[in-house]
């Protein structure tokens, strides 16, 4: 009953819309999470944390998405279409590089490198993948925003590699820093933005400058909607990416911003508030994670959703690519497209009047509205 009420208060404040329209941002893509399976073994063997809370699900089944799992996602998005005759769309919020273990061990761990993506999916022999990217991007039902150029905190990584730390050095003899890792301030190698030491602040925008050029690089069009990862960003960055083309980026209603030192500070957002770069916050407000077990997901997103548009607000659904990859275990992906499949169908059945967009879209459509409250 609580988390109802809350669920239902949450969605009061910020921008609204009588329009029922649905956004589904997907987390995590081109990043490499768990290489095979037999390394997890590995891992696991030496004593890693590699099953605490959440980080099972993405360690057993998180890896890069195949031309398989694309082309049967695709096939699920291509089979719904809106009230205006579009197909359902995907915001893959990417990254654009990986670590190059090799280079940095050959530094002595004294310097950090990175692979771009097309060199991982190479290297992964998954080159046939990223071509489907390309393909998702043209028919409009995969457009690729900016999730950070690593999925990884390299400054914390780096100093732990070279302080010669136990654990961390036995991940990346496996080529994995996607572990419960533990160190002085709680800071995770996956949260890429958040702050160990307030210095690392000049790196992490030096990473971000980077991360934006490769993703234009990539795609052919510069990003304009930025995810941080697992949450964490210290607000001065927003200068840094607004400079760089992001208009829109993602927040939770309370953001707990980190300082350094293991400080922080709490600021309150809502849908299509603006901070003083002109850039307007979107909020998710919506759940799809058939890859945890024994909740029924597409009930639960489809309440999630009649509460957005109860109170007039655009249906922001969170997920990851962790529920659609198979190249760990096939009945993942089956499982999780199969809710997919499921889930799309309610949505047009219920609310046939329903639109799709990618996140930029709802972005533009907040900025050109102007209404908020």
């Amino acid at each position: 009953m609580i988390g109802k009420l809350l669920r239902n208060l949450s969605n009061l404040p910020g921008w609204r819309t009588g329009r029922k329209i649905v956004i589904i941002e997907s987390d995590d893509w081109g990043s490499v999470r768990m290489p095979s399976l037999d390394i997890l073994e590995k891992l696991k063997a030496g004593g890693l944390d590699m099953e605490s809370g959440d980080s099972a699900r993405y360690n057993q089944n998180d890896t890069l998405a195949s031309a398989a799992d694309l082309s049967e996602l695709f096939e699920v998005l291509l089979s719904v279409n809106d009230s205006n005759g579009r197909p359902m769309v995907f915001t893959p919020v990417s990254l654009t590089a990986n670590p190059d273990f090799g280079k940095i061990r050959e530094s002595g761990f004294s310097q950090y490198f990175f692979e771009t993506l097309p060199v991982t999916f190479s290297r992964f022999g998954l080159s046939g993948a990223l071509d489907l990217w390309k393909e998702g991007i043209n028919k409009g039902i995969f457009v690729p925003q900016f999730h950070g150029r690593e999925h990884l905190n390299v400054a914390a990584w780096m100093r732990a590699l070279q302080e010669n730390d136990r654990e961390t050095r036995q991940a990346f003899d496996l080529g994995v820093w996607g572990y419960t890792n533990k160190n002085r301030f709680n800071v995770m190698y996956q949260a890429a933005f958040d702050l160990e030491l307030a210095s690392d602040l000049e790196g992490q925008s030096e990473i971000l400058r980077s991360g934006l050029d490769l993703f234009q690089r990539q795609w052919g069009y510069k990003a304009s909607y930025f995810v941080p990862p697992n949450g964490p960003l210290n607000n001065s960055l927003e200068k840094i990416i607004a400079s760089e083309g992001i208009q829109y980026i993602s927040s939770p209603k309370i953001q707990i911003e980190p300082l350094g030192g293991g400080l922080t500070k709490r600021n309150f957002r809502w849908l299509g508030r603006k901070n003083k770069w002109g850039q307007s916050y979107i909020t998710r407000n919506c759940f799809f994670e058939p890859s945890i077990p024994g909740i029924d997901w597409v009930g639960s997103c489809l309440n999630d959703i009649s509460i957005a548009f109860r109170w007039q607000k655009p249906a922001v659904i969170s997920t990851h690519r962790v529920n659609f990859t198979g190249g760990l275990n096939e009945s993942n992906r089956k499982n999780g497209l199969a809710a997919f499949r499921k889930l799309a169908r309610q949505i047009i059945s219920v609310w046939p009047e329903v639109e799709f967009m990618t996140s930029t879209e709802l972005g533009q459509l907040m900025d050109g509205d102007g209404v908020t409250k």
